[in-house]
């Protein structure tokens, strides 16, 4: 996990000083790491796992906004409160900073401080890529990318009926629909629909494989 964390550019000499700083910890699925409107909250690394970063909506419902996969970077350092909650999507470790602790390490090490910024510019792009989805593509071409997106990040495929490439979708129908601007309804069929052209394979609860790659990836490039 180190080479895509934000201290990938660390000496394993100064590496010491970020684990004696930094604090490990195991999350189960459905526990929150930081809460929206937490003060000075936590930042750092996720080592394992999935998160889901949310905002509640002025009728309290919450949405979700963003997905962290492993070596991606939690919270904001410079924050005076959280504004987003972040949860575990899965079972997850991580590594964390007190904030005052996190900014002098980037005193101490130009390399994290230049790797922050790149992941925030970043950050950024996945952003206007995220409107520009909303804005251009089909229910199809959502679901398609959505499912190529979560394969790739899946760190434990399933292999369950003979098919090595399946795996478990940490998230439930409704969260999908969340997460492209869709309804249930539309994520549902949709799923129907690459299972009876013979892309997919729904394998029960929320496990996929992949069947036809060459197809579902032809349809996630279709915009």
């Amino acid at each position: 996990m180190r080479s895509s964390a934000v201290c990938k550019g660390v000496s394993d000499a100064d590496l010491a000083t970020f684990h004696r700083i930094g604090r490990r910890s195991r999350v189960s699925r459905g526990q929150a790491l930081i809460w929206a409107g937490d003060p000075h909250p936590p930042c750092g690394s996720l080592v394992s796992g999935m998160v889901k970063i949310t905002a509640s909506t002025i009728g309290g419902r919450e949405q979700i906004v963003g997905l962290l996969y492993p070596g991606d970077f939690i919270g904001q350092p410079f924050a005076p409160q959280a504004e987003f909650t972040f949860t575990a999507l899965t079972d997850a470790q991580t590594c964390m900073f007190a904030q005052r602790d996190f900014r002098r390490l980037l005193d101490m090490h130009s390399c994290v401080e230049q790797e922050l910024l790149r992941r925030m510019a970043h950050s950024l792009d996945l952003a206007r890529h995220r409107m520009l989805m909303l804005a251009r593509q089909s229910a199809g071409e959502r679901i398609a990318g959505f499912l190529l997106e979560m394969e790739a990040a899946i760190e434990t495929p399933l292999a369950s009926e003979g098919r090595p490439n399946a795996f478990e979708l940490p998230l439930s129908r409704g969260q999908i629909a969340e997460v492209l601007g869709l309804t249930i309804e539309t994520v549902s069929r949709q799923l129907t629909k690459l299972k009876n052209r013979g892309i997919i394979a729904l394998c029960g609860g929320r496990s996929v494989a992949i069947i036809d790659r060459g197809g579902l990836e032809g349809l996630a490039e279709a915009a």
